[in-house]
């Protein structure tokens, strides 16, 4: 019985979750509840809690996760100034005369808002909210129609700079830096989130490949469900690649410099995360769209989003350590070496409990529970750190999409027209579901995908 208590907290966590609590005091109450009851009975060693006031000092400590709420403010900033408005409009007349062109325009725009929010919630809603009446009006198949939104939505989560891939970047370091040790390696070498964005930024474009080819195949095959723009409505459309260039340069030269400051070794990624935030607001500014009254909203969405992310990191840092007092670590281990297939039989059982975690949990929760409790084991059974996050990134990405408990399934249907079905938007993401496992399976085949650009760039 005492074998099974680190499995009844993690059931218990779950349980409390899928009751409605918050997730930061779900994961903090239930393992100080599971560590009273240990000290009592005896099972649980009460040192280990004595480590929560160093765990919560390191979090304030840890300069990279300064990076989240700039990159979050960045986000919130270039949503305000309504940038993500024209950039559809202007997509849309550039590709409205080609069947499917909508679709193509809300795929690129999806990865350009990515890129710059890194938000999944905000990206989708701010989608459905301005394309999807387009492209209904326009005689797109609702399912098509929903499904290109929702998937495109959630680009952000691997194009980087992704707050996830930031997260990832910061936990995936800190398992491999153990698993070096673990292993008797004490001159670890290490693995930065730059490291990983370089790493996600082939695998994020071939998701973009995929989906405007998925939307190609469609436009030949079923040319009804996805019709162009009529020809008079665009040739009443004046000075398009100047209205193309006004909206486009803005934000890519923006991305460029966040990108390309963190790629080129200028400077970090909170370093470049800053630059970001400050490139928003000049933005914004360029626009008329900035005032101490949107600033304000801003900041206060912004310190909204980051005291969540922050308070759940604390609750789970409790949850990991009443875990490893039972002897979780050590239970996962034994579990994940005595699998059929070796370090490939482990890998893809972790897979599957991520993918399915992923139904429930968000990001967040995973990302500070369950990876610092599997990577450390599976990285010293060899694993590369840069591909087994970038898998980690894609496969969160697709539980995204995943019904019934997808979360972009619930930001769209949340804005969607009461006349489009909860189904038809399921029906909708499951070709985008399909793309991403293919792009999973390629990523496990040719792991070169996520490896050769940080090899490449930092030799």
């Amino acid at each position: 019985m005492i074998e099974l208590l680190p499995l009844l907290l993690f059931v218990g966590a779950i349980i409390i979750l899928l009751m409605g609590y918050s997730v930061a005091f779900s994961l903090a109450g239930t393992g100080l509840l599971f560590a009273a009851i240990g000290t009592l009975t005896g099972h649980f060693d009460s040192v280990f809690l004595e480590a929560v006031p160093n765990r919560i000092f390191g979090v304030m400590n840890n300069e990279v996760l300064i990076a989240v709420p700039l990159f979050v403010f960045m986000g919130v900033m270039l949503e305000k100034s309504r940038i993500a408005e024209e950039l559809l409009d202007t997509m849309a007349a550039l590709f409205g005369s080609m069947r499917g062109g909508l679709g193509i325009s809300v795929t690129l725009v999806g990865m350009l808002l990515a890129a710059s929010t890194g938000i999944v919630g905000a990206t989708v809603v701010t989608m459905g909210l301005l394309s999807l009446p387009t492209m209904l009006k326009r005689g797109y198949d609702p399912a098509i129609a929903t499904g290109t939104i929702c998937a495109s939505g959630t680009l952000g989560q691997i194009i980087p700079p992704s707050i996830v891939l930031v997260l990832l970047g910061d936990v995936i370091s800190s398992a491999y830096q153990q698993s070096q040790i673990d292993q008797g390696i004490f001159s670890p070498e290490t693995v930065t989130v730059g490291d990983l964005f370089l790493g996600a930024l082939i695998p994020g474009m071939l998701l973009v490949v995929a989906y405007i080819g998925y939307m190609v195949f469609i436009a030949i095959t079923r040319p009804q469900a996805v019709p162009a723009i009529p020809e008079e409505e665009l040739s009443q459309i004046t000075n398009l690649w100047i209205r193309a260039l006004k909206a486009l340069v803005p934000p890519v030269v923006l991305i460029g410099l966040v990108l390309g400051s963190i790629l080129g070794g200028f400077a970090t990624p909170t370093e470049a995360a800053s630059v970001g935030a400050v490139g928003a607001m000049a933005l914004a500014a360029m626009r008329g769209a900035f005032s101490l009254k949107t600033l304000n909203e801003v900041m206060r969405s912004t310190t909204q989003v980051s005291s969540m992310v922050f308070i759940i990191l604390v609750g789970a840092s409790i949850f990991a350590l009443v875990f490893r007092g039972y002897g979780g670590d050590d239970l996962v281990r034994d579990f994940l070496h005595d699998l059929p297939g070796g370090v490939v039989g482990a890998m893809a059982i972790v897979m599957l409990i991520v993918f399915l975690l992923g139904f429930f949990l968000d990001f967040i929760e995973i990302t500070f529970v369950v990876v610092p409790i599997v990577a450390p084991i599976l990285l010293s059974m060899g694993l590369d750190p840069i591909w087994l996050g970038v898998m980690l990134a894609i496969n969160l990405q697709t539980s995204f999409l995943t019904p019934p408990f997808g979360f972009a399934l619930f930001y769209l249907r949340g804005v969607a027209p009461a006349h489009i079905s909860t189904g038809q938007i399921y029906k909708g993401v499951i070709p985008f579901i399909l793309i991403q496992l293919a792009i999973l399976g390629l990523l496990a085949w040719q792991t070169g995908l996520a490896t050769w650009l940080p090899e490449l760039v930092y030799g």
